[in-house]
């Protein structure tokens, strides 16, 4: 290199710094080039060893807040609960005739045995026509009777299947267990948290792939039909739908190289970038593995995003090189130059793109958070294999004749299409782009407002319509009265009371209550068993059909009260109640009208008092401290009070995330830029595509949730690294002395035509996941293929017009004079 101070060629921006003046990273990278390249292919041979370390995890507990007050009430009383979310229905229906036949009865009796011998089956809760805790319970003249549906003396005659109808009938499970029109019948199939053989945590995949081995495929067909559903049974579906992943990764980037061999017109600044941005992926999922962290159904996706932000990080750099080629530069200087160029913009975007993701941390749910920390993990590793790693090993290759010819090309070129977008860095233009951005800005803040929290529509969302889940939900809704979607209410009172006169009272008028909330089907109790026997114990007369204010009689008829109604100490009574459906709108009526009860029955006495045997609350009734037996109302269980829990956890972080998101993009860009004008040229664009991208999910009835949410912070994350790119090549033109039309017509010639490819490329890689089986893959498909095209447009489009009316040119040279002297900035 020249010992002069500094040498210029004939473009005016373009210089090359003496030994003396070189970045000391620049320096320390290219002057060691061989020591650090062994040192990154040894980390590459670690986290690689470690890739074969990672674990698909399909935990529940993951995608549950459970530091919500909801879920620490639910965990409470976890093993007392029978409507929890680890439970899975299996109805068998006969396609001809009805479920009273001996080859039905044989056929479910087999489908029972097989059920019961599934890995991870709580084989003592399972209940099904066949199973001894489905009883039948009659009054007689001798007082009740009762016993198994299905009794011991079954035969499978004409005569045993009209008593098991008539028990049956006397049951009250039709509409439960037995379908309204008798052709089904239902096996409810409670989970245990931990496989018995292994003591791991149960793989719902493989749970899933052993019901459909063992009994859809096995029992199912033209006779009779198979329906599943249940959380985990869902689960187990969508991770077999995630492993579709990786064919739209493979479509995507083939679709890359291709683009990027156009674009380049260079075999090795085709096959390097790609290669580079699969390095940070395995470094990522090796450096995930390592740390002891699982890959779940959302962060799965995170190393598609980390490949096509290395795309996007390497095309700018690419670029450079070629550029430089193009002047004459040989393979190090040209790989310098561009590093030079690029590393602190680079840098700024990646880091911009990290702490971004960082925000997601404020949504306490745990897939969430893991989707936060290997998305940052995956660009932080970015920052190394794309910035460092990219250019030094360019700069043993060099870009070929034929790249070099076609960016020399390029450089010469004067394309109509962007003289015409410079037209926005007119005065005269500039207007036009502001206020039409100002004009969608209004119209998408007002469609937003009615963006919706939580899920909008029926069955299982996070899967398409007609997926067979979704099928089979379906059947159950349309043939069984009570619906899939239940909300638990915890009824808890101090050990053996819950059967005081008081409390029982209590959740009757808690029932009434909720009977007449819109959403509402039905609700079950304690209390419905004990109306239910009194009423049985007094020859059916419905005047009976109440509770007695006689404990004795109330203690007599909740003694053979299910299990799942009461918990072993009589300490706590849940509520059941049946949703129309968990919609947003239903699930936040039915919580609200719960707060509503809770505040106006609910005891606010010590929670010592709630610790107290029946002696000691006797005496503390008789001492004056407390009243009566103390009761209090606590949400929530079911698996509509766990989403009820998720959606209050994302509406409360849903604008912390999004201003914690955008102060740390703007502190960052003004660190670099030192301008508060610099630093709205580039957030304005984002805010807008925020906006527009809400009123798009209002539009499409998509609602913020656990797969959307994350979107947002994405979004702004990547999306910020076009403005900055930009603004950064748009400074050095302005700085050289050029005026702003003719400093963005440069900047579109270089930056710029990174920049549209690489937000068309990254539009078009996660536009295949519209595709995709997961109806909540492909909404996050749509919305950031919006995202990236509009941050592209953005920053090609609004950024000049701003720029054009914000920053002050001559002011801008004479600060960089000020901190530089009059060396022009690099190229």
């Amino acid at each position: 290199m020249s010992e002069q101070k500094h040498h210029f060629n004939s473009e005016p921006e373009h210089y090359i710094l003496s030994p003396e003046t070189e970045p000391m990273l620049e320096r320390f990278l290219f002057g060691n080039r061989t020591l650090v390249l062994i040192i990154l292919a040894a980390l590459t041979a670690v986290f690689a060893y470690g890739l074969t370390k990672v674990k698909l995890d399909s935990s529940i507990e993951k995608y549950i807040p459970l530091n919500h007050q909801y879920i620490q009430n639910y965990l409470v009383h976890k093993d007392d609960m029978k409507s929890g979310v680890a439970n899975v229905k299996i109805a068998v229906e006969a396609v001809d005739g009805d479920i009273f036949t001996k080859d039905y009865m044989e056929t479910l009796s087999k489908i029972n045995d097989e059920v019961f011998f599934v890995r991870g089956v709580d084989r003592s809760g399972m209940q099904s026509l066949w199973t001894p805790n489905t009883r039948w319970t009659e009054v007689t003249e001798e007082g009740f009777q009762g016993g198994p549906v299905i009794p011991s003396t079954y035969d499978g005659s004409a005569d045993s299947l009209e008593q098991v109808r008539q028990n049956v009938l006397k049951s009250g499970q039709v509409g439960r267990l037995v379908a309204n029109d008798f052709r089904s019948s239902i096996i409810d199939v409670p989970l245990v948290e931990y496989d018995p053989e292994t003591g791991e945590k149960l793989s719902y995949q493989q749970f899933s792939h052993d019901l459909e081995a063992k009994i859809r495929d096995q029992f199912g067909g033209d006779q009779y039909r198979i329906y599943i559903t249940g959380t985990p049974k869902k689960l187990g579906d969508l991770l077999d739908g995630a492993g579709q992943i990786a064919f739209f990764f493979l479509a995507a980037m083939i679709a890359t190289a291709v683009l990027l061999y156009l674009y380049s017109r260079c075999p090795k600044g085709t096959v390097v970038p790609i290669i580079a941005s699969l390095i940070a992926v395995v470094w990522q999922l090796g450096a995930l593995a390592l740390l002891g962290f699982t890959i779940d159904l959302y962060s799965v996706l995170v190393p598609f995003l980390v490949f096509a932000i290395g795309i996007s990080h390497g095309v700018q750099i690419i670029n450079g090189i070629a550029i430089e080629s193009g002047k004459g530069a040989n393979r190090e200087q040209a790989a310098r130059q561009a590093f030079r160029g690029l590393y602190v913009p680079g840098m700024l975007a990646l880091m911009s793109d990290a702490i971004g993701f960082l925000t997601l941390l404020f949504i306490d749910i745990g897939v969430i958070q893991e989707l936060a920390i290997a998305a940052s993990v995956g660009v932080a590793m970015i920052i190394v294999t794309n910035l460092v790693l990219l250019p030094i090993v360019m700069s043993y290759l060099g870009i070929s004749k034929a790249g070099v010819r076609h960016a020399e090309k390029t450089e010469r070129s004067d394309p109509v299409l962007w003289r015409l977008v410079s037209q926005f860095a007119n005065r005269k233009v500039a207007p036009l782009p502001i206020i039409i951005a100002a004009a969608m800005a209004v119209v998408g803040f007002f469609v937003s407002q009615d963006l919706k929290i939580g899920d909008l529509d029926k069955g299982a969302p996070e899967l398409r319509a007609d997926s067979r889940y979704n099928l089979d939900n379906d059947f159950m809704v349309s043939h069984y009265s009570t619906s899939s979607d239940v909300l638990v209410v915890m009824v808890e009172t101090p050990p053996e009371q819950c059967n005081d006169f008081k409390v029982m009272d209590a959740v009757d008028r808690f029932m009434w209550h909720m009977e007449n909330v819109p959403g509402v089907q039905s609700t079950t109790s304690l209390v419905t068993v004990s109306k239910l026997v009194t009423k049985a114990m007094n020859e059916g007369n419905l005047n009976w059909s109440a509770l007695s204010r006689n404990q004795t009689i109330l203690n007599t008829s909740i003694q053979r009260a299910p299990s799942g109604l009461i918990n072993p100490d009589c300490s706590m009574a849940p509520v059941i109640v049946y949703l129309n459906d968990h919609k947003a709108e239903t699930l936040e009526t039915a919580v609200a009208a719960v707060e509503e009860f809770k505040a106006q029955y609910d005891d606010t006495v010590e929670q010592k008092y709630f610790e107290m045997r029946i002696p000691q609350i006797q005496q503390a009734i008789a001492n004056g401290e407390i009243d009566s037996v103390p009761v209090r109302f606590q949400l929530a269980s079911g698996n509509a009070g766990i989403e009820a829990a998720t959606n209050q956890v994302i509406a409360e972080a849903q604008n912390t995330m999004l201003v914690f998101v955008y102060v740390v993009v703007f502190v960052l860009c003004f660190i670099t830029f030192r301008s508060f004008t610099a630093v709205a040229c580039i957030i304005i664009p984002l805010v807008l595509t925020s906006i527009l991208s809400q009123a798009l999910m209002t539009y499409l009835g998509i609602g913020v949730k656990v797969a959307t949410l994350p979107v947002i912070a994405l979004g702004v994350g990547i999306g910020v690294d076009y403005g900055i790119y930009i603004y950064n090549r748009l400074e050095v033109m302005i700085i050289a002395g050029k005026n702003m039309q003719e400093a963005f017509l440069e900047t579109l010639k270089s930056t710029g035509k990174a920049v549209s490819f690489t937000g068309i490329t990254l539009a078009l890689g996660v536009g295949t996941w519209m595709l995709s089986p997961i109806k909540f893959q492909a909404d996050m498909g749509v919305l950031l293929t919006f995202m990236f095209l509009w941050n592209m447009l953005g920053a090609l489009i609004l950024l000049p017009a701003l720029a054009t009316f914000l920053l002050r040119p001559e002011r801008m040279r004479q600060r960089h004079r000020d901190r530089h002297g009059d060396v022009p900035p690099a190229g």
